[in-house]
């Protein structure tokens, strides 16, 4: 990722190797913070309440804090409190049982002595792995549009996004953002519609960000323009990233991403979803199967902004933070082995 004008990943070590150090993302875009995290009950803390999202970069956030955990205590208990404490903390996303499973399972075999170490490598090698995923559906990606951008030559190739599956939703490139990315570097014009992504915000906040970090030209939307831009032939495609695919193919993303697919679906736009193979999970048979995590009212009712949150509403909200788009919508699965029309 570009910050600051300066290529960085979103979590890495602190400088005494013992913790992680990730972006706050709560501050984005108005300040630049980073924060050291020193426990497991940390890595929970900012997992759950926001602080650091995205399906794989929670996964690296919480094989961290798994780590950190067996450095204070390495012994069967302790590793099984801090997997069960760090793994209730997001109940959608599948990558955080994978990547806490991978610690795990690295680690279980070893004496006390020497778990602490092996499970900072094993996070370690999460994230190296997290990026290598992640150049690979770029480079997929930057294919795809190559062929779409061929079909109208003469003018940008018009992409819209939902929520933020960007450098900061993974420890960097991020998935519906990776061929982008390669995709501006290597000339090819291309302007991205934004979604809001109420109730958070995520696109106006932070994939906005990312793109004019990248100097990506970009415009933010209402999440509820998505369907008359499409209807004005105005996108070219639609991608977004996932926090977990089940077995038949049943995407579960961002709230509002189900609704992007149906007008993609009666307007004969292309719906990619972005995701690598750690967010396949082929033990949930499903859609209807995934938990759908309910988040605060308050964020519904309040809206953050540089200084502060405002209420909005007077009455009371309903917040659920994922649906789940059916397979029959997607167009096809842009990962690290290519793109695929179905699982």
């Amino acid at each position: 990722m570009k910050l600051a004008g300066f290529h960085q990943r979103s979590i890495g070590r602190t400088a005494d190797g013992l913790g992680a150090r990730i972006l706050d993302q709560r501050e984005l875009p108005w300040k630049i913070v980073w924060v050291e995290l020193r426990s497991a009950a940390e890595a929970e803390r900012a997992i759950r309440e926001m602080w650091t999202r995205g399906a794989p970069l929670i996964g690296a956030t919480a094989a961290y804090g798994l780590a950190m955990a067996l450095a204070a205590d390495a012994s069967d208990a302790a590793l099984d409190a801090a997997h069960a404490l760090l793994l209730a903390a997001r109940p959608t996303a599948v990558n955080l049982r994978w990547a806490l499973d991978a610690v795990a399972d690295a680690v279980r075999p070893l004496p006390a002595s020497e778990r602490a170490a092996a499970a900072f490598a094993r996070a370690d090698a999460i994230c190296d792995e997290d990026v290598a995923l992640n150049q690979a559906i770029g480079a997929h990606g930057l294919e795809l549009f190559r062929a779409l951008h061929a079909q109208h030559p003469d003018r940008p190739l018009n992409i819209l996004t939902h929520c933020n599956a960007g450098w900061l939703a993974t420890v960097d490139y991020g998935t519906a953002t990776a061929p982008i990315y390669l995709a501006h570097d290597a000339g090819i014009p291309v302007h991205v519609w934004v979604d809001e992504t109420r109730p958070r915000n995520q696109g106006a906040l932070l994939t906005a960000f990312e793109l004019a970090g990248h100097g990506v030209p970009h415009t933010v939307i209402a999440d509820n323009a998505g369907g008359h831009l499409m209807m004005q032939g105005q996108v070219d495609a639609v991608i977004v990233g996932t926090d977990r695919v089940t077995a038949n193919g049943d995407v579960c993303n961002k709230i509002g991403t189900y609704l992007k697919a149906l007008a993609a679906k009666d307007n004969g736009v292309p719906f990619y979803v972005a995701l690598p193979y750690t967010t396949f999970d082929p033990g949930t048979p499903t859609g209807a199967d995934v938990p759908i995590e309910e988040r605060s009212p308050e964020e519904v009712t309040h809206v953050a902004g540089e200084g502060g949150s405002i209420r909005v509403t007077a009455s009371g909200a309903a917040n659920p933070a994922f649906d789940v788009t059916p397979a029959r919508l997607v167009t096809g699965y842009l990962t690290e082995r290519g793109l695929i029309d179905k699982v």
